[in-house]
């Protein structure tokens, strides 16, 4: 199983452990974990969900009027190399 699997898994567990659905989906280049997030998710139960996705290389929240929020972690399969990087200071 590739390391980026194994640390979405594990993403995943600890959101299911705060009461989270979880999805994890494999793509190309990354692994991904999505959860709905219920509006009645406490302070505490927050601070858990920010503190497991500082394992995830990207994360987010999608919230809409109609489908409600969900939650999502990325995790990249192979770190970008210096010519992959982008940004404000980005170089050759």
């Amino acid at each position: 199983m590739p390391a980026s699997r194994v640390s979405a898994e594990a993403i995943a567990a600890r959101l299911s452990a705060v009461g989270l659905t979880t999805r994890v989906e494999e793509h190309d280049r990354c692994t991904s974990v999505e959860a709905e997030v219920p509006e009645s998710l406490s302070a505490e139960s927050w601070r858990e969900v920010l503190e497991v996705l500082a394992g995830a290389d990207h994360f987010g929240l999608h919230a809409t009027s109609l489908n409600g929020r969900t939650l999502w972690a990325v995790v990249r399969k192979a770190a970008p190399t210096t010519g992959d990087v982008g940004g404000p200071s980005y170089q050759r």
